[in-house]
């Protein structure tokens, strides 16, 4: 099944109408951090374990304490190894693709998905 994976930002107008900035979807899994990749078309296969979603940090004076990490799980992405990208979600057909970029830059095989998409 293919899946087309979209990122969402939140934008605050309580300061006077300036955005602010939103958190960063990062997904951990098997000791790699993900960040959450918008607009390629991809197939989740089988279930690979359990991932983690930590706490938002960049909220500037919220206490740490007061948010937790979730819990989701992580799933194969057809074509690609895990260690460049995973699916996380409730299920295969309701995922999103987080690949583990090199500084800013999307991984090779995750630039291919998007220049086929």
């Amino acid at each position: 099944m293919m899946m087309l994976a979209v990122a969402c930002t939140s934008v605050s107008s309580s300061d006077g109408g300036e955005e602010a900035a939103s958190c960063a979807y990062r997904v951990l899994y098997q000791d790699r951090m993900y960040r959450d990749v918008a607009n390629v078309e991809f197939a989740a296969g089988e279930k690979l374990g359990s991932a983690t979603i930590p706490p938002c940090e960049d909220t500037g004076g919220q206490d740490k304490d007061e948010e937790s990490a979730e819990a989701t799980t992580a799933y194969a992405v057809d074509g690609v190894s895990p260690e460049v990208a995973v699916a996380v979600g409730d299920s295969p057909d309701d995922t999103t693709l987080v690949a583990a970029y090199l500084g800013n830059k999307l991984p090779r095989e995750i630039q291919e998905l998007i220049d086929g998409s």
